[in-house]
């Protein structure tokens, strides 16, 4: 298979419907690093649902990535699923996540780059979802996918140019949070929907070209959300309205991430780093702020 763009674009993808519980944030808030001090008052809102912390739970914003997950669309696409990786993530936040609701998802491919034979493809993937109940749309979605293997197909000349990276200050940060992700982080955070084996078998991961199996980028990107919105939100996450960043290099469960936080007015520019290695793991990353 290859991509044919005028059908890439006209997929026709159902709409999803998924219910999730305070159950679910609290699972997705543990798997991205909330809690990890049982002492911290400011972080129990987001794990914990009772006693003095009854009706107070909290969704962190990119627990939207997580719901009604579904990765069917890109065998239907015409891409090397192969040689796929995902390359940015873009949120934007019509309202405040809800710690629990029903939900509904329709995706579409918004466009797609070609970078020419032997240096493959970068396609846009919108997913709006609205509640199930009032129809209101409340988080818009776009992920950026690279397809390493699917150059060369032939996109119009006309087409809208790609969006471009946000520039991080050329200044120190104004503040840096450290976290030490668990040696079993990426097992919990594939219960929350992403079970692909690269993040949980050492024999998939070995043949994947990797000692040993990987963080899911979106959990780095949940760990780098959850840094912005205790350094730069006082633990309130409905101050988010959009958060964009690029998945740069992939992380072992274990390693420490440091997220770099500086801030502008409501622009708050992040970048993730892992200590150990000195690599970049998310750069590029930005939120504005209600």
């Amino acid at each position: 298979m290859t991509i044919v763009y005028d059908q890439l674009l006209g997929l026709d993808l159902p709409e999803l419907e998924a219910s999730y519980t305070g159950r679910d944030s609290m699972l997705y808030a543990l798997s991205t690093g909330m809690g990890a001090d049982p002492m911290d008052e400011n972080e129990l809102p987001f794990v914990v649902e009772n006693g003095a912390y009854a009706g107070k739970l909290k969704a962190l914003p990119s627990q939207a990535t997580v719901l009604c997950w579904d990765d069917s669309w890109g065998f239907k696409s015409g891409m090397n699923m192969v040689m796929v990786v995902h390359g940015e993530q873009h949120i934007t936040m019509h309202k405040p996540l809800a710690p629990e609701g029903r939900i509904l998802a329709k995706t579409r491919i918004k466009e797609a780059y070609d970078k020419g034979a032997g240096k493959g493809a970068v396609v846009l993937v919108e997913t709006v979802i609205r509640d199930a109940v009032s129809k209101e749309p409340l988080v818009t979605l776009v992920s950026t996918v690279f397809a390493r293997g699917d150059g060369g197909f032939g996109a119009p000349a006309n087409q809208p140019p790609p969006p471009k990276p946000h520039v991080i200050p050329d200044r120190a940060p104004d503040i840096t949070i450290s976290a030490r992700t668990q040696l079993n982080q990426a097992l919990f955070y594939r219960l929350c929907g992403d079970r692909n084996p690269l993040h949980a078998d050492p024999h998939f991961a070995k043949a994947a070209g990797f000692p040993r199996p990987i963080l899911h980028g979106l959990c780095t990107y949940g760990h780098a959300v959850r840094a912005v919105v205790k350094g730069a939100c006082d633990h309130d996450p409905a101050r988010v309205a959009h958060i964009q960043a690029r998945f740069t290099a992939p992380v072992f469960p274990g390693e420490t991430i440091a997220t770099d936080i500086w801030r502008d007015g409501n622009t708050v520019s992040f970048r993730a780093r892992l200590e150990e290695r000195g690599l970049v793991a998310l750069d590029h990353g930005k939120v504005e702020l209600r």
